[in-house]
């Protein structure tokens, strides 16, 4: 096959590839960890791309990151796709796809080698490690930071290869900057360029002044003509001329100020993520910094292990306690120790093994634990981009030890394809446990069932469908488990469901001590210390909740209610607007608003015009087969004067009420019909108490 084609040719491959492996995500669901709020019950998302959202995703740090391009991607998918989840995933498998394409036609524009550079990107492209990123819609940040974390490797290649230009290294910084504005993880790639520089581009190479003109080498110290060995190590004129020492120091330093802005940049975005992650960092004293180490070195081993043994991989890893065995840091340290001794002693033959090496240690830097984010230290997710280095490292490794087999052709093609073979069939397993998140938290918990997180992720899907036993089960595991917020505050929720209120208030109270600022704790609390009538205690709690998430409109829309039950309609008001206004699309915080509007006692609060407007939108919401929501329409219809069309609206709702069986909602209706029937509007009793 020419030239010409092969690398179109590879190019579909590493396409068709992604597609097989993740191509099934299409039919997938939303899961129930980050995607509501990253997506589906976010509002700023799934409203689509405007101004104001645009606005919002440069200026809010939401879920203690600073990410608007991936803001902005997932409102574009808004606008395509709405809440289809099959649509959001299928942007992640092309995006994945491109940046696997991309990262095939990098190395072999810096390198010249055709397979090694096909084989690292197509054990990048389906590796069973890549399924949290590519199959998790929340990733997004994954896919979209490394599709520009690849634009810009392609970039600087180019300004490496050419005569200085401005303007190319501006580029550089532009797709630099655009990928931290996709995920901040991004941080270490000037420190990738360097690497870059060492091998393959050989820039950290010295020639002497008048050598460098004799021999025809551009202003940024690289040969315009050279000779290629195998696996792509280059024969420059400096080895056979010798270099100095304070030479090659020279060239070192030359070429860090070169990436002294892209330095600059990650050192900005760096402080800028600390700042936005403040609440999430885990102080040194529940995670003490020889803890971290420890954690860090033994993270490293296991990274490297799953890269050559993917099994018993899981959406989350609890976190081990601090009793580290001290043999198993010391293990992983003499691993790594040897590794990186073996990979400098070798570097002159197998330059890319210590660039390889080196990328996967550099990236891994900003997640390995050093700074301990909520309550992950490891994930798949993190070795998106880390892993690459080893895929690199092995191509070329495998490249230089088949150089002298005489079938090395033949040994090499069938080796490699076995290998992905394999890593394909992997890897479409991993991807099949993210179809929903029953199967997925199921997954996690067989892969270790001691998983508290898991358990009450668990609990929730099946409280969601309805199995409320089974739920209450896994709660109960969770916190058997050990102190877990989230399954004290789900199990409440059910035993205030199921009318056991005290043990409900001390399951809220355990959570609320486990995190003092857990918004869902103080929101669950504060409601059912507002339906016992401790109203003064419930406003109390709901407050705090929103000085934690000020956006959360369930919150806003209790704390309304807390206020109406207080007698303050206009407290009320406003509570009621900023719900509306934060989740337009709730039927009952549309209708709750209408109907103070509508028919609260106090003339200053009552807006007839708007509470039909409310009104007839909340009934769009339901489709009209809400007996409620269209009496609340009758009611702003006669606040409005227009009492022919209250009358249709309320008999319309007795209808219904009818056929639901509802006999106490019918006679309230009947009762408002004759006031509609005698010109008058339905007045609300709005009474004082729980003081």
């Amino acid at each position: 096959m020419k030239n010409a084609y092969t690398v179109p040719a590879i190019s579909g491959f590493l396409l068709l590839a992604v597609l097989v492996v993740f191509g099934q995500t299409i039919r997938h669901e939303f899961v129930n960890f980050d995607d509501d709020s990253y997506v589906y019950a976010n509002p700023q998302v799934s409203h689509g791309l405007t101004v104001s959202g645009a606005v919002w995703a440069f200026t809010q740090s939401y879920r203690s990151n600073w990410i608007p391009l991936t803001w902005i991607s997932l409102m574009v998918d808004g606008n395509l796709y709405g809440l289809h989840a099959g649509g959001y995933h299928l942007t992640n498998v092309l995006l994945h796809a491109a940046t696997a394409i991309l990262l095939f036609l990098v190395l072999r524009r810096m390198t010249g080698c055709l397979w090694p550079s096909a084989f690292a990107a197509a054990l990048f492209a389906v590796h069973p490690l890549r399924a949290e990123s590519v199959a998790w819609v929340t990733e997004r940040k994954d896919v979209l930071s490394g599709l520009f974390f690849m634009l810009t490797l392609w970039a600087y290649v180019g300004y490496v290869r050419h005569r200085f230009s401005l303007a190319r290294y501006a580029l550089v910084i532009v797709l630099f900057a655009l990928g931290l504005m996709a995920k901040p993880m991004l941080v270490t790639l000037p420190f990738v360029l360097l690497l870059l520089d060492y091998w393959p581009l050989r820039r950290m190479v010295f020639v002497p002044r008048e050598d460098t003109l004799a021999l025809g080498w551009t202003s940024h110290g690289r040969p315009e003509s050279e000779a290629k060995g195998v696996g792509g190590t280059t024969i420059t004129p400096t080895e056979t001329l010798g270099g100095k020492a304070l030479g090659r120091v020279s060239v070192l330093v030359r070429l860090v100020i070169e990436k002294i802005p892209l330095f600059v940049v990650a050192g900005g975005d760096c402080l800028l993520t600390l700042f936005v992650q403040d609440r999430s960092l885990v102080s040194t004293e529940h995670l003490p910094l020889w803890w971290r180490i420890g954690n860090a070195i033994i993270a490293y081993v296991t990274y490297l292990g799953q890269f050559f043994y993917p099994v018993g991989l899981s959406v989350l890893y609890p976190r081990p306690g601090l009793d580290l065995p001290l043999w198993k840091v010391f293990a992983a340290f003499l691993v790594l120790a040897s590794i990186t001794t073996a990979a400098f002693i070798g570097r002159r033959r197998c330059p890319y093994i210590l660039v390889g090496w080196l990328w996967y240690l550099g990236m891994l830097v900003p997640v390995i634990g050093f700074l301990q984010v909520g309550t992950v230290s490891v994930a798949d997710r993190f070795t998106y981009l880390t892993q690459i280095g080893l895929g690199i490292a092995l191509a070329w490794g495998a490249a230089d030890l088949c150089r002298s087999w005489p079938y090395r052709r033949w040994v090499c093609g069938v080796a490699s394809a076995s290998v992905l073979a394999v890593l394909m069939g992997c890897a479409f397993r991993q991807t099949s446990f993210w179809r929903d998140s029953e199967m997925l938290w199921t997954r996690a918990l067989a892969c270790n069932s001691q998983n508290a997180f898991a358990q009450g992720s668990l609990g929730m899907v099946l409280h969601q469908s309805g199995r409320i036993d089974e739920a209450a089960a896994c709660y109960l595991k969770a916190i058997e488990i050990g102190p877990d917020e989230d399954a004290h505050n789900n199990l409440g929720g059910i035993l205030a469901d199921r009318g056991e209120i005290g043990e409900a208030i001390a399951h809220f109270q355990k959570a609320l001590k486990i995190n003092p600022d857990s918004a869902s704790a103080h929101n669950n609390l504060g409601r059912i210390l507002a339906s016992r009538g401790r109203t003064d205690e419930a406003i109390a709690h709901l407050r705090k909740a929103l000085e934690t998430e000020p956006n959360s409109a369930d919150t806003h829309s209790s704390l309304g209610k807390a206020f109406l039950r207080q007698g303050k309609p206009s407290e009320t008001l406003i509570q009621w607007r900023e719900a509306v206004r934060l989740q337009p699309t709730d039927i009952g915080n549309v209708s709750q608003l209408a109907s103070l509007l509508a028919t609260c006692p106090e003339t200053s609060i009552r807006n007839g015009n708007e509470a039909v407007y409310l009104a007839r939108w909340a009934v769009e919401l339901s489709k009209g087969r809400k007996p409620t929501v269209l009496g609340t329409l009758a009611a702003a219809y006669a606040e409005a004067g227009q009492f022919s069309k209250a009358i249709e609206a309320a008999e319309r709702a007795v209808a219904l009420a009818s056929t639901d069986g509802n006999v106490a909602l019918t006679d309230t209706l009947r009762a408002q019909i004759k006031l509609y029937q005698a010109g008058s509007p339905y007045r609300e009793i709005i009474s004082q108490h729980g003081k």
